[in-house]
């Protein structure tokens, strides 16, 4: 009789599972109902009992290395900042770099000061301004390598001055000279032309390797005192005269002649400076257009010179 049971009740638990699932073997239908079991407890066909088997369970994935937080770079050192006065900073040597940055600064507001008087129509004091910023311009550079506090720092501020000074101003007060002698139009180019070589000349003047006997080009601080002179001075020619030579200045800044330095110039013998005193008694006017002349001039020459003998 247990027998009999335990076989009716299989055939009854094969017969449900047919029709839950039908067309699937009754282990495998009723597998389902139980979900992570590969067979159901009963019997084989053979009568044997079927033993409950594990749940299968997923397979553990692999460790993987847990990615920790990213090394931090070593922060780069910010760089030092470059010291406005080379060398030791004593009291002594930070009262003689004022000194010389209080003359660049004087070159400075003498060129505002010409330009402003330029434009109240008072073109000869803005010319004497100008004469006092190219004296101002030579004294601090003077002054840094006598006193030893030259610096980067000085370099760009007279070079930041004189492009105000002689870039500008110098320009604005020969366009209030020239106004009612030339077309108004054409004195703006030539003024504008005179300011645009300035500034090449200047941003040249800072990224070339210096040379001690001679200039590239004519420098913009004699090239303002040429300018200042001749509206001081009243040269009477006319105004086209003048423009032509507001160009040829220009021009002649941004040029590659040779031009000798103040200091080679004062090596040359000393009865060549006789002349030009002797006619500076005469006619100031005459004289100044003839050494202004004669200097534009030896830049080409010695230009050629040069050419020859290389």
């Amino acid at each position: 009789m247990r027998r009999g049971g335990s076989l009716a009740r299989d055939v009854l638990l094969i017969r449900v599972g047919r029709r839950r699932a039908p067309g699937r073997g009754s282990a495998l239908a009723l597998s389902g109902s139980y979900p992570g079991y590969d067979h159901i407890p009963g019997r084989d066909g053979r009568g044997a009992p079927v033993s409950l088997i594990a749940p299968i369970s997923p397979p553990l994935p692999a460790q993987l290395p847990v990615p920790g937080p990213a090394p931090v770079a070593e922060a780069e050192a910010p760089p030092a900042p470059i010291p406005l006065l080379p060398g030791p900073h004593t009291l002594a040597r930070r009262v003689k770099f004022a000194l010389v940055n209080a003359c660049t600064l004087s070159s400075l507001g003498l060129g505002l000061a010409a330009i402003l008087l330029a434009m109240r129509g008072d073109t000869q004091t803005a010319a004497g301004c100008l004469i006092a910023c190219v004296a101002f311009d030579g004294m601090d550079g003077a002054l840094a390598r006598r006193f030893g506090v030259s610096s980067p720092f000085g370099a760009q501020m007279d070079s930041l001055a004189d492009m105000c000074s002689f870039g500008l101003a110098a320009p604005i007060v020969v366009y209030a000279s020239l106004a009612g002698t030339v077309p108004t139009a054409a004195a703006a180019v030539a003024c504008a032309l005179v300011a645009g070589c300035a500034a090449i000349r200047l941003a040249r003047f800072n990224v070339s390797p210096k040379d001690g006997r001679f200039f590239c080009g004519v420098p913009t601080t004699m090239a303002a005192a040429v300018l200042a002179l001749t509206v001081l001075i009243g040269m009477p020619v006319p105004g086209v005269v003048l423009l032509a030579g507001v160009v040829l200045l220009a021009f002649a800044m941004v040029s590659s002649f040779p031009y000798a330095k103040l200091a080679r110039l004062a090596r040359l013998p000393r009865w060549l400076y006789l002349a030009p005193l002797l006619g500076g008694l005469l006619d100031v006017r005459i004289t100044f257009a003839v050494v202004v002349a004669g200097y534009l001039a030896s830049g080409p020459v010695l230009w050629l010179r040069q050419r020859r003998t290389a």
